[in-house]
């Protein structure tokens, strides 16, 4: 099975397409921060939350319960693209429903073996991952630009370190951010 959560209006094909709006007419009406989810433990293949997590769990604890009920219904090694807006960028920054930003490093934060890592050399992020026995390793980030930063770097008029230093310094040069994500669990579980 795969789940399009909070699809809005981009339904895909071959997929489950849950929203909270029945007037949406997803397959499936849902309310992602209602627990638990309506799917079996081990039952998903793969997940897209394309800009829904950066509008999930403006309360800490139902951020958690969202991720938790993630791993929950995933399969061990199933793929969760999520695409977010930048922080930084006027998109998420305009949008009173958005209520909490969402970074590769927030998500860095579930993983395990990077919680053990950090532990042994005394780093002191939060190891959500072993607080909440979850897991999940980030395969791969793409940080999408904005223009007219795009438009410089395709035209070569914008080399990496300068693109970098940009990201760093202002606001408005990526406009969102795609992590996929990939869950972690024990032949035991």
């Amino acid at each position: 099975m795969k789940l399009n959560l909070g699809c809005g209006s981009a339904r895909l094909d071959g997929w489950v397409n849950v929203d909270r709006e029945a007037s949406l007419r997803p397959e499936q009406v849902w309310d992602l921060e209602r627990f638990p989810w309506p799917w079996p433990d081990s039952s998903v293949d793969e997940i897209l939350l394309k800009h829904v997590l950066e509008h999930l769990g403006q309360r800490t604890d139902i951020f958690i319960g969202v991720i938790g009920e993630l791993w929950r219904v995933c399969r061990n090694g199933t793929l969760i693209t999520i695409e977010v807006p930048h922080p930084r960028h006027d998109g998420y920054l305009s949008d009173p429903t958005h209520v909490r930003p969402i970074l590769p490093a927030t998500l860095a934060l579930f993983d395990q073996s990077l919680n053990r890592a950090w532990a042994d050399r005394g780093i002191p992020n939060t190891p959500l991952g072993l607080i909440h026995g979850v897991d999940f390793r980030i395969d791969d980030v793409v940080y999408n630009l904005a223009e007219p930063w795009r438009s410089r770097l395709a035209a070569g008029e914008l080399g990496q370190a300068e693109g970098e230093e940009a990201v760093n310094r202002y606001n408005n040069v990526v406009e969102s951010v795609i992590t996929r994500w990939r869950v972690v669990k024990s032949e035991t579980r």
